[in-house]
């Protein structure tokens, strides 16, 4: 129960942090393209957009709504990735990508073990602590979500499609425009780094400026932010009904709703109570617990993938009967055949 109220909590809260950053970028960034003006008010009506939207997503259900427009948004990317990496510096681009996975593996076992110990500034606390804790927030979400929806797959499959396919894509996509915004620093096209320094949340759009179609590149950015939240804010929804009540309930669609508008609650009272600052303090809290549970969820990982190995029960695991001191060297029991329940088969 205490688990199950943390992980609500830390979804909750952590969903929450990215409505809230998402909103503060969509503000600055319809600020800089149409002179929407950046107010309290316009962050909770863009709040409430797209906590609507992923009300209505969650509303239709794993297939008709979270699925569509999770594909939605990954097309959509992959149309502004693939049109930056097109009108942008091709070959410099490609060369920059090869050459940075290798900075990258070297500079690793250095930046693993870097904290700032001779010279003190406010990175560690800001970034790499704040990233630290936003990331783990979201694991007991994170996996029970792809879980959830990788019924049927192997390990190997659930492995690759994880891990390494997102991590494949992130490098590309950091790759392709971070080495064009280097490009167009290094050529004086956009004065970007100084726009960073001003209002990091409107890089993306005066980046796009030294674009061809830069009016419709940065309305498909929106979109594609609006979208991004809204699949993270839905999906999240789906997982918390689960958390939140018994296996053998039927998952009701006003809670689903629910949990969608509290997301989008949590995160217009932290925008207005303190903006990014409040957003960091709260997240950077609830991602030290999470740092412990996630050690004994590894341990209890590893003990149910042996005892799935030796053929027992998750009832014989969580009664201790998986290992017997006894039991140590023998063979593996026989596997039963799997017969599936009613709920499995609906």
């Amino acid at each position: 129960m205490a688990v199950d109220v943390i992980a609500v909590l830390g979804t909750l809260f952590g969903v929450a942090t990215s409505l809230g950053l998402g909103t503060l970028q969509l503000n600055s960034g319809l600020n800089y393209l149409f002179g929407v003006p950046s107010a309290g008010w316009i962050q909770v009506l863009l709040i409430t957009v797209i906590a609507s939207i992923a009300a209505t997503s969650v509303a239709l259900g794993l297939d008709k709504g979270v699925r569509r427009l999770s594909q939605l948004n990954i097309l959509l990317a992959i149309v502004l990735l693939l049109f930056v990496f097109a009108v942008g510096p091709t070959v410099f681009i490609a060369e920059g990508m090869v050459q940075s996975v290798g900075d990258y593996f070297d500079a690793l076992p250095w930046l693993a073990f870097w904290t700032e110990t001779f010279r003190e500034s406010d990175w560690q606390r800001n970034w790499t602590l704040f990233y630290w804790a936003w990331t783990i927030s979201w694991a007991p979400y994170v996996g029970i979500f792809i879980a959830r929806i990788s019924r049927g797959r192997t390990i190997r499959e659930f492995v690759a499609g994880v891990l390494f396919a997102p991590t494949a894509f992130t490098l590309v996509w950091f790759g392709i425009f971070g080495l064009s915004a280097i490009n167009v620093e290094m050529n004086g096209q956009v004065a970007l780094a100084e726009q960073v320094q001003q209002d990091p949340s409107v890089a993306i759009f005066a980046f796009l400026e030294a674009f061809p179609l830069a009016e419709l590149a940065s309305a498909l950015s929106v979109v594609i932010i609006v979208i991004f939240f809204t699949t993270s804010s839905d999906s999240a929804s789906l997982v918390i009904d689960m958390l939140t009540r018994r296996d053998d309930q039927p998952s009701l669609i006003r809670q689903r709703i629910f949990w969608a508008a509290a997301q989008g609650v949590i995160a217009a009272t932290l925008l207005l109570a303190g903006g990014l600052d409040a957003l960091q303090n709260v997240i950077t809290s609830l991602g030290l617990p999470f740092c412990i549970l996630l050690l004994f969820m590894a341990v209890s990982l590893y003990r149910a993938l042996h005892a799935d190995y030796r053929g027992y029960s998750v009832d014989e695991l969580v009664r201790g009967r998986a290992f017997p001191e006894v039991e140590a060297d023998s063979e593996p029991k026989q596997e039963k055949d799997y017969v599936p329940e009613a709920a499995d088969r609906d």
